[in-house]
């Protein structure tokens, strides 16, 4: 039994610390945000955070969450609430500033890569609140192990959405 925090919960879970992380996470933990697209760290659908760094939980061994907290697209309403210090009550009513945006901007067309996109965003604007369209191309491109694909081209949509995001998230702080 090996225990790991995910979107602030302990969880237990009886699985092998070889198993890849996204396969706990969809099959033992029943999360659907993290797809799963390639299996070699070249799309991007299957991003989380662990401890406030995107990773691609599909090559990520559960080992490497031990004593971490991983944060996948179900918890960023839980993860803004807890920076902005909302109380339990309207933390429920809560969407992260990147969902609400992504809906605003009505981003995904198929949808399939959106997690990773917004993992991804959600990570870049922590760092940097004010981001320029060639940082926003950056973090999605030459950041991290590979770019994340979008297979329906919705990327301008998705540099949109995340200026919407920043201006929000700026406002908020």
């Amino acid at each position: 039994m090996v225990t790991i925090t995910v979107n602030g919960v302990r969880r237990e879970i009886q699985a092998p610390n070889d198993t890849p992380l996204l396969y706990v996470l969809r099959n033992d933990l029943e999360l659907s945000g993290p797809q799963f697209g390639c299996g070699l760290s070249q799309c991007g659908s299957c991003s989380v955070l662990l401890d406030g760094k995107e990773i691609r939980s599909c090559v990520t061994p559960l080992s490497a969450a031990l004593g971490k907290e991983v944060t996948t697209l179900e918890g960023l309403p839980a993860r803004w609430a807890q920076q902005k210090g909302l109380s339990k009550v309207e933390a429920e009513k809560t969407l992260h500033p990147i969902q609400q945006a992504w809906i605003e901007e009505q981003t995904p067309l198929c949808g399939f890569c959106q997690n990773g996109m917004m993992i991804k965003a959600t990570e870049l604007l922590e760092r940097n609140t004010t981001p320029t369209v060639a940082e926003i191309k950056e973090a999605f491109t030459t950041s991290g192990p590979s770019a994340h694909l979008c297979r329906c081209g919705s990327y301008t949509s998705i540099i949109e959405a995340v200026q919407r995001a920043a201006q929000v998230m700026a406002k908020a702080r």
